[in-house]
């Protein structure tokens, strides 16, 4: 008896489980729990939801090549002298037109040097008018000793001269001649001192125009790099200015796939920060790969995006391969837990089959495994999407 009693309560305990496993299991499929003796419907659960064709469709495998979002023309200002900055008039993200002050630097000794030079030029143009005095007073005196001795030259002939005031007027003829082409030799060193006073006054102004830097084109400071104070020297960068509207990103492109990039292509890009996909058209290819990383860098413009700003992180999609795929539409398929399904029609009845996705493209996703193509699948109540 007490084996009997043993026995039906195990038989019973497995009859519990069983319905329980069928209750469960039922539930998962979206049906009505299948009792003892009942038998399933084999109609779909959904009738009014009409099936969707899975698609065998060629995707376009890519490459996702790093970037980083630059402005399309950027200017990097630099100083043309070494001097202490004294003020910077702009901040980032200010506007400036052609000829607006940016840094003024401390101008005391490129003041001092004009100074200098102007000083220097005023004493050689004093030099030349006392040289100009002078070549005048030589003229005046070699017309005389020459008329002087022209008429010494005819008296001689005449024997009312003797040979002793001859030579003596031929002398200061020949004195005053030298001393007229010294003059003249005076004059020029004159002009010659002029002339460089003026280059040094030049060079001393443009030394003084340095210490006001200003833009040299309209656009955007992007970065300031400098502050009151700090010692600015020829080749050292101090603010960085957007040139024109528009940004480009810049990325690169393993060598292996640099032949499949050429100039004018259309490529999609990404802007990760932004969740924004969009069309990006190749501007410049720098033919020189990178020896550390085997990559040539590419830059391609990108459209005007709301909220783009330079540096920001960007990914530029190369195409690489195509390769046969099945695609379905994203809400057909039902996920729970780790577990993605189809439902599949057989026959006249939906049959749930385990299937693995893929990459996502707008409303549609990629079926890995599971399906071959051309299935009739439908959404189900257990869809999550």
């Amino acid at each position: 008896m007490g084996f009997t009693h043993r026995a039906s309560h195990n038989n019973l305990r497995i009859w519990i489980s069983r319905i329980a496993i069928s209750v469960l299991f039922s539930t998962f499929l979206g049906m009505t729990p299948l009792w003892a003796g009942d038998t399933p419907d084999p109609t779909p659960e959904y009738p009014e939801d009409g099936g969707v064709q899975a698609i065998l469709t060629n995707v376009t495998e890519t490459y996702t090549a790093v970037g980083t979002v630059k402005p399309r023309s950027e200017m990097i200002i630099e100083s043309q002298v070494g001097a202490q900055v004294e003020n910077v008039h702009v901040q980032a993200g200010d506007s400036v037109q052609k000829g607006d002050i940016l840094i003024t630097l401390d101008n005391r000794q490129p003041a001092s040097r004009l100074d200098r030079a102007r000083q220097a030029l005023h004493q050689a143009r004093a030099g030349k008018q006392e040289a100009i005095q002078g070549v005048r007073a030589a003229e005046a005196a070699y017309n005389e000793a020459k008329l002087h001795y022209e008429r010494i030259k005819k008296y001689y002939s005449s024997q009312a001269a003797t040979k002793q005031e001859l030579e003596n007027a031929e002398s200061g003829y020949l004195q005053a001649k030298a001393g007229l082409n010294r003059s003249k030799d005076a004059m020029t060193g004159a002009e010659a001192g002029i002339r460089q006073a003026m280059e040094v006054v030049s060079e001393a102004t443009v030394g003084l125009g340095f210490t006001r830097i200003t833009a040299t084109a309209p656009g955007e400071v992007i970065k300031r790099m400098v502050e009151p104070g700090d010692l600015a020297l020829p080749g050292k960068p101090l603010i960085s200015l957007r040139t024109e509207d528009g940004f480009r990103i810049e990325a690169h492109v393993r060598e292996g796939l640099i032949g499949k990039v050429t100039i004018g292509m259309h490529l999609k890009a990404e802007v990760v920060t932004l969740e924004e996909t969009c069309d990006a058209v190749v501007e410049e290819i720098v033919p020189y790969a990178d020896p550390s990383t085997r990559t040539f860098l590419v830059k391609a413009a990108l459209p005007l995006i709301n909220g783009l700003y330079p540096g920001m992180y960007g990914k530029l999609l190369i195409p690489e391969s195509e390769q046969e795929v099945v695609m379905v539409p994203y809400n057909t398929v039902i996920r729970t837990g780790q577990l993605e399904l189809l439902r599949v029609r057989q026959g006249e009845t939906w049959q749930l089959r385990y299937v693995k996705t893929g990459k996502r493209s707008g409303d549609m996703i990629e079926i890995l495994s599971g399906l071959k193509g051309n299935e009739e699948i439908k959404a189900g109540r257990l869809n999550q999407p």
